[in-house]
């Protein structure tokens, strides 16, 4: 390889660790050092491309054409056909006789390429993510330090692509442990903490719109019974099953909860002030038991549920708070389970 020593321009190293510092994504880091590599190495175009081997392309992510070479910016390549297939597999990252070497690739004698430079842009278990190229139309000789500002370039831009991707994980597992601390383990519906602040949100936004909201507190009657009787296992399946169908059968809008052990909850807003209170919990209930209430056929065990106990608010937000609203409706729940006692008795 011929050698042709261009000296590092003035203030070099501090632009590079000032765009390393800065840089928040991958195009603010890589657009500085392809200006820089070119001036670096003084080919016509420099380029950071990505591969997608499986899908057998190469795209061209970002491109600077300092002369009168074009590498397209966007441009999708089939990868056998490309140069840095070839650079990769024969391992000969610099060329200044491109149609000599690689006279075949169609990619090659459409941008005219003569001389070639590349570096993989390797992540973390030996994944190819891409190469940092540079190009000319003409024969060009670079140095062996322009190889290693390449080879140096590609290693920050792989550094950074680490960092996005190790954000994304602890995003996205910030995101699931977020998702299991609202949601109950047993019956996947939205747990006490989750209903608690659903209800703050409801309540708020019921001022500024002028709605009420709906506050329906459910007791599962009998449920002691069935884990004595069928044993946990049922006990389990069973409020799954009721879970699956307060899931399925809450207005659009609603969200249904488990609080804990059997109870459960549903939440939503009410519009309009035409309804009375009574109305409108006589229609919640009217919606909410017959979701309850039928025959359930579970693994370990097959009955007929008469249904639960309820007790439904339809209160002002403006009135209340959130928590003494889940009170109410709990104190309502209670005198709806003494109530259906007594018919019992009856």
């Amino acid at each position: 390889m011929q050698s042709s020593e261009r000296p590092l321009p003035n203030g070099m190293l501090a632009q590079m660790s000032s765009v390393v510092l800065t840089a928040r994504t991958v195009e603010q880091l890589t657009r500085p050092l392809l200006e820089l590599l070119e001036l670096v190495t003084g080919l016509e175009s420099t380029y950071l491309t990505h591969v997608d081997v499986a899908g057998g392309v190469q795209e061209i992510l970002y491109a600077r054409n300092s002369q009168q070479m074009e590498i397209p910016e966007g441009g999708i390549f089939p990868w056998e056909d490309t140069l840095c297939q070839r650079a990769l597999q024969e391992k000969r990252f610099y060329t200044d006789e491109v149609n000599v070497c690689w006279g075949e690739s169609d990619a090659a004698r459409l941008l005219g390429i003569r001389t070639y430079l590349s570096a993989p842009v390797m992540l973390d278990g030996g994944e190819v993510f891409g190469t940092l190229c540079g190009a000319s139309t003409r024969q060009q000789p670079v140095s062996e330090q322009g190889l290693q500002v390449l080879t140096l370039f590609a290693g920050l831009i792989a550094q950074h692509l680490q960092r996005e991707r190790l954000v994304e994980q602890l995003q996205m597992a910030n995101a699931t442990l977020e998702n299991y601390s609202f949601t109950d383990a047993l019956t996947g519906l939205p747990n006490r903490r989750f209903i608690l602040a659903e209800l703050d949100r409801l309540f708020a936004q019921g001022q500024r719109h002028g709605q009420r909201v709906m506050v329906a507190f459910i007791d599962l009657d009998g449920f002691k019974k069935i884990n004595d009787t069928y044993g946990h296992d049922a006990g389990d399946e069973f409020l799954q099953a009721i879970a699956q169908r307060l899931r399925q059968g809450v207005r659009q809008g609603d969200v249904a909860g488990r609080l804990g052990g059997d109870e459960f909850v549903v939440v939503g807003l009410v519009d309009g002030v035409e309804q009375t209170h009574e109305a409108i919990t006589a229609a919640t209930r009217a919606r909410l038991a017959p979701l309850i209430q039928g025959d359930y056929a579970l693994r370990h065990a097959a009955f007929h549920y008469p249904g639960g106990s309820f007790g439904i608010l339809c209160v002002d937000p403006a009135s209340c708070s959130a928590e003494q609203a889940l009170v109410q409706a709990d104190a309502a729940m209670y005198r709806d389970k003494q109530a259906r006692r007594q018919v019992e008795m009856a």
